[in-house]
């Protein structure tokens, strides 16, 4: 039967997951029987020896994670591998079953009869029988030679059982769930990519659809071909990955020697096609999947059936790292790599390497990796090796040079074709400035073409296919097809998508234009300077003259721009105002810092609240002890942040302050920051006080500059004409700022949705004109001001809130956005008759009235063509700017208005440049949530700060825990809780219980490990605690033998509930406020019991010392509670060392230090109940019973 390969995909991840538990066990589990013999020794003795050599940072849990994936992947992939080959009858024998019925019952007897003669055996020796096979044959060796991570850790032989009886589950109608009879051997590729997150992660895999790889060589190999001979012709992808475009080469080679020897036999006409063929990639299973596939691709053609013949096949395939071995600017010899690594990785056949790669060749194609390097060592090499590596480089800059490097050089008909497709990134962030000027300026580039507005299967990163030749530029114009509007949405056939084949059909017609593209020819002047622009329809003529205009840029106005704090570490430093003030941080060590995200709209919307380890007069660092306790559980994270290539302590600076922190920016209150990623240009001018990250860069002007001349610079920075500007010359990140999902990226359909990268470097470029109004700006920032003050969480601020304060600053809000939406538009229009772009004054004279989105000019303009079938937008619909399409001019608005905005409706349509600025993407949506939705969030948190009241959380000085019906008892008492709660739930009517419960149900996250997290989860609390049990004994004095290692970082999946993510993120920083305790409340109250996470952990214990106590005493626990009390001693046993740690000083009181008072609790406890206090870490939660699950039949019999 057919599968579909998504659902296949589905299936195996699943058993993946299983396998790895399976492998972990085998490695280290606690189960020592389980263990594989030797395996964990030799692994932690590798380890220790990396993480002694400065190889790995990473915890022994994390560093072994990788490699049980490494391992899991490899044997599922043998399993993969063996059921293609059985079902093509690739190979005579058969191990897991077969295309036909007869086939799986001969691999069915084939188990049985190995089984009879080595009863000792297991399935993982029955998997080991197809890896011996496979070795033996070229097309497989590759998959399981002594290189392969199977031979790293091999399964128990119930998972290898797991394993077959996976490929033995049978459909509904008996037949085999997955068959890959007759199924392209592209399918098996497929599996590999998409099969492990780490595998995707690690190498970039992503494969190039064939209509991209046809178009590629269309350009490239075939006119390679036209000019010189097929004897001796060779072409090359240096990363090939699972072999697309060297399958495409080897058909078209083939076809071509067919009809140049149609004499020769089917064999010699394949042997000279795959003569031709080179490949390399770094990933060893990628090339062993790319031979594979092209021997079966060679059999097919030689009309052989099976890959166990002796038949006389080179393959021109190796696994290597191409930037090594390909590098032209020294040999490639011993000494290349930084000391304590080796050249020749175990994977890698120097030979073969040296021999693909030392040459030149006639074609090079190739779809390269377009991540960053994250080895610090390989990124310096890569640096060393090529010269275009600039910056934080990404990978497309090194493998650019590269493909060059590998074409053949010589005269007008020698010179090699080069042909890619690669992330347009180069184009206009900052480290593709060499790139383009010093190496591309010097090619002869045949063809840029623009593809970030197709839809392309795959590929998230929106991209550019470049075609060039090895030799010095011919001519003095590059054939370009710019772009004008993506894919409107996801087509059912992507290679007929409306702007692919636009490209495709019209490449050859340099005068076309339609709605998606423009074909045109450049000066290749255009294209010698970074950044580049491939933007049609008018764009590029309107860009000139704008600069043309200019007569100063933005440069010779300011003093610097960038960002102000990097903390490299977020999760440690931004904790919120409240859970600082639960950590009893004075608040001269916090500031509100910001981020791009709340830079919108003139104003910086309330922002986070981080840490800040400063004086707040010399900005030196400065670590006061509530400080201290707060991000020493991270010391080791910290202290290993990297910036600038070295670690925060290799640089000299303190391991708690920020990673970086640049003074300067901070001594005069005066800024404008602006959002680094965003859909439209967002500045604001703010007047100190906080502290601006990445995300948020400030512009700084010289000392002694005034408030209106910030403000001056703010209007024509929010100007429809910067927004223009800045897009042509920024990096498309595309919707929803690069989170784009792997389906391709089709996000230009709607061009106002995608987010833009806006640099310092590239903002400092910005043309400015003649004249800076003052007024307007004033305006609107007075306005935004203004705006903020009447905002629900603002009013909630000020005073108890009612429904009558909310009403009544709803109405000023609305009124004074809609002025500032109207002052908005005379700004606009006042800059572009200020930059020249129309010739008379189309602004308002007088007092400008409110207007609402959908009453401006473009918008009216907007709806008439989407009446028309002109366009289609989504402009009005979106649930942040929902507004109504208006197709004439609002008749409210008073007379000399809509006269105007009749003046601007004709001005649009008059005039191509002032058409393409009065479009959605270049003008400003007013984007905010709902009124609604922002009032109940600010009603929620006025009512969350209330039931923090201290008061509420101790009983005569003792920490006391609070169930919800206790906390409802209480609260009830007070008449603004009540009114608001009430407010918040929407109903006069709701009982103050059951509204609590609802308020607070996701408050709390659990007081023991055990309740928060999933098993993932628990083991790397494991390493989290051997981390600071290192941690401690380095604060004690102690010297210790190897560096303190980084533990690994929490995701979603690692806890219990995502609600427990939310408030502990990663790094697992308590953030919450409140404490719940499962399974500890008193029999008779059903309802959630809750402590304060404002307690320190001092408090935390003696309130669960006293819950134990009072469960005991009070309601008559005993040895029949002993499941619901063991829990709670295990919760006490993981505070103790936190409690030892902060509080073991002596109490004069009670004569011992909290640590000893809750020690001798926790013995005691543990004595009484007959747990042994070493196990109380190894509770868990009883597992939730489900329906029985009826198992699968299969024919399998066991062994």
């Amino acid at each position: 039967m057919a599968f579909v390969a998504a659902e296949l995909v589905k299936a195996l991840r699943a058993q993946l997951v299983r396998l790895e538990d399976d492998l972990r066990a085998r490695v280290d589990g606690d189960d020592v029987t389980a263990r594989q013999e030797s395996v964990a020794a030799l692994w932690r003795a590798e380890h220790a020896e990396a993480l002694s050599a400065q190889r790995t940072a990473a915890s022994w849990q994390a560093w072994r994670d990788e490699r049980v994936t490494q391992s899991a992947v490899a044997w599922l992939l043998l399993t993969v591998f063996a059921r293609y080959c059985e079902d093509n009858t690739l190979v005579s024998k058969t191990w897991i079953g077969g295309p036909d019925a007869d086939a799986r019952q001969e691999a069915l007897d084939a188990r049985r009869t190995y089984f009879g003669a080595n009863p000792e055996h297991t399935d993982r020796d029955w998997l080991n029988t197809i890896a011996d096979h496979f070795s033996t044959l070229d097309a497989t060796r590759g998959l399981v030679d002594s290189y392969s991570p199977l031979h790293q850790v091999a399964p128990s032989g119930d998972a290898a059982r797991e394993l077959l009886e996976f490929w033995w589950d049978k459909d509904t109608a008996g037949e085999p769930r997955w068959s890959f009879t007759g199924v392209d051997t592209r399918f098996l590729g497929d599996v590999y990519q998409d099969l492990s997150e780490w595998a995707q992660d690690t190498y970039a895999l992503k494969q190039t659809p064939e209509f991209v790889e046809e178009f590629i060589l269309d350009q490239t190999l075939e006119p390679a071909l036209d000019e010189r001979p097929l004897d001796g012709f060779t072409v090359i992808d240096p990363t090939c990955g699972s072999g697309h475009f060297l399958l495409g080469a080897f058909h078209r080679l083939l076809d071509r020697w067919q009809r140049q020897a149609p004499g020769l036999g089917h064999r010699v006409l394949v042997q000279r096609a795959l003569e031709s063929v080179y490949g390399v990639d770094i990933n060893p299973f990628a090339v062993g999947i790319a031979r594979f596939r092209l021997l079966v691709e060679a059999l097919h053609a030689s009309d052989d059936k099976s890959i166990e013949k002796l038949i006389d096949i080179k393959l021109n395939l190796a696994a290597g790292d191409s930037l090594l071995w390909g590098a032209r600017q020294q040999a490639i010899d011993d000494e290349l790599w930084s000391a304590g690594q080796e050249m020749t990785l175990s994977t890698e056949d120097a030979q073969a390497l040296r021999t693909i790669l030392q040459r030149e060749h006639d074609a090079v194609v190739g779809n390269p990796p377009y991540i960053t390097v994250k080895d610090k060592a390989l990124n310096q090499t890569y640096r060393e090796l090529y010269t275009t590596c600039h910056r934080k480089y990404a990978l497309t800059v090194p493998f650019m040079e590269l493909f060059f490097d590998l074409a053949r050089t010589g005269g007008k008909g020698r010179a090699g074709w080069v042909g890619q497709i690669t992330s347009n990134s180069f184009m206009k962030r900052e480290f593709g400035s060499k790139l383009i000027e010093d190496f591309l300026s010097g090619r002869d580039l045949q063809r840029v073409i623009d593809t970030s507005g197709a839809y392309i299967p795959g590929h998230g990163t929106p991209t550019v296919i470049l075609v060039a030749r090895n030799r010095p530029p011919v001519g003095q114009s590059v054939r370009a097809v710019l772009g004008v509007r993506g894919e409107p949405g996801r087509p059912d056939n992507p290679a007929k998508g409306v702007v692919w084949s636009a490209i495709v059909e019209h490449i050859d017609d340099p005068e076309f234009e339609n709605a998606w593209i423009s074909v045109a020819d450049l000066d290749r002047a255009v294209l010698r300077t970074h950044p580049w622009s491939l933007s049609g329809g008018g764009a590029m003529e309107l860009l000139g003259r704008i600069e043309a205009t200019s007569n100063r840029k933005l440069r010779a106005l300011v003093k610097e721009i960038g960002f102000g704090a990097v903390t490299a570490e977020d999760s440690a430093f931004l904790l919120g105002e409240r859970a600082l003030q639960r950590a009893a941080v004075d608040s001269r060590f916090q500031r509100p810092v910001v981020e791009g995200d709340v830079v919108r709209e003139w104003v910086v919307a309330p922002a986070e609240t981080a840490l800040w380890p400063y004086d707040e007069k010399t900005l030196g660092p400065e670590l006061s002890q509530p400080v201290f306790q707060a991000l020493w559980p991270n010391k080791s994270v910290l202290s290993l942040r990297v910036n600038l290539g070295q670690s925060q302590l290799e640089r000299g600076l303190e391991w708690f302050e920020y990673s970086m922190f640049f003074k300067a920016r901070y001594r005069t209150p005066l800024s404008i920051t602006f959002a680094f990623v965003a859909t439209h240009n967002h500045f604001v001018l703010d007047r100190g006080g906080k502290v601006f990250k990445q995300s948020a860069p400030v512009i700084k002007l010289p000392e002694g500059a005034s408030e209106d001349d910030h403000l001056r610079l703010l209007g024509v920075l929010n100007s429809s004409v910067a927004c223009f500007w800045l897009k042509q010359n920024s990096h498309n990140k595309g919707e929803g700022g690069g989170a784009r999902v792997d389906a391709g990226y089709a996000a230009r359909g709607e061009p106002w949705r995608e987010s833009y990268e806006f640099t310092g470097t590239t903002l400092k470029d910005f043309p400015l004109p003649t004249s800076l109004p003052l007024g307007r700006a004033r305006a609107i920032d007075d306005l935004a001001q203004q705006v903020a003050e009447n905002s629900p969480a603002s009013v909630a601020a000020r005073a108890v809130p009612t429904r009558e304060s909310l009403q009544t600053a709803h109405g000023s809000w609305e009124r004074l956005r809609g002025l500032m939406i109207a002052q908005q538009e005379e700004l606009d229009w006042e800059y572009y008759r200020i930059y020249g772009l129309i010739d008379i004054d189309l602004t308002y004279g007088g007092e400008v009235p409110s207007i609402q989105l959908g009453e401006r000019a473009f918008e009216i303009s907007l709806a008439r063509c989407i009446r028309d079938g002109d366009a289609d937008s989504t402009w009005f619909e979106h649930p942040m700017q929902t507004s109504t399409p208006l197709t004439e001019i609002p008749a409210h608005l008073p007379a000399d208005y809509r006269e105007l905005l009749q003046r601007r409706l004709d001005g649009i349509a008059a005039s191509p440049g002032i058409r393409l600025l009065e479009k959605p993407e270049h003008k400003r949506r007013w984007a905010s949530d709902p009124w609604d939705k922002r009032v109940t969030e600010a009603l929620r948190d006025w009512l969350l700060d209330r039931t923090e009241n201290r008061d509420l959380w101790f009983e005569n000085g003792h920490p006391t825990p609070r169930s919800v019906a206790q906390l409802a008892d209480r609260l009830d008492r007070d008449q603004d809780f009540r009114q608001v709660l009430r407010l918040w739930a929407g109903s006069p009517d709701v009982s103050t219980g059951a509204a609590l419960e609802k308020l607070l149900a996701d408050e709390g996250v659990p007081y023991l490990s055990a309740w928060r997290y999933k098993p993932s989860g628990l083991t790397k609390r494991e390493a989290w605690e051997h981390t600071w049990d290192l941690q401690r004994r380095e604060d004690a004095g102690e010297k210790l033998d190897a560096p303190i290692p980084v533990p690994p970082k929490y995701k979603t999946s690692d806890f219990r509930k995502t609600s427990y993510w939310a408030r502990r993120g990663k790094l697992d920083v308590p953030k919450e406020r409140f404490i719940s305790y499962p399974s500890a409340g008193r029999d008779s109250d059903p309802t959630i019991l809750l402590g304060w996470a404002g307690w320190d952990h001092g408090e935390q214990a003696l309130a669960l010392a006293g819950v134990i106590d009072e469960r005991i005493t009070a309601d008559g626990w005993d040895q029949t509670s002993r499941d619901k009390l063991v829990p709670m001693l295990a919760g006490l046993a993981e505070l103790l060392p936190w409690v030892r740690q902060w509080h073991d000083e002596i109490d004069p009181e009670f004569g011992e230090s909290v640590a000893d008072t809750i020690d001798e609790v926790l013995r005691s406890h543990s004595t009484e109940l007959g747990i042994a206090y070493d196990k109380l870490a190894a509770w868990r939660p009883p597992v939730a019973t489900r329906g029985r699950r009826t198992p699968k039949k299969t024919e399998a019999t066991p062994a």
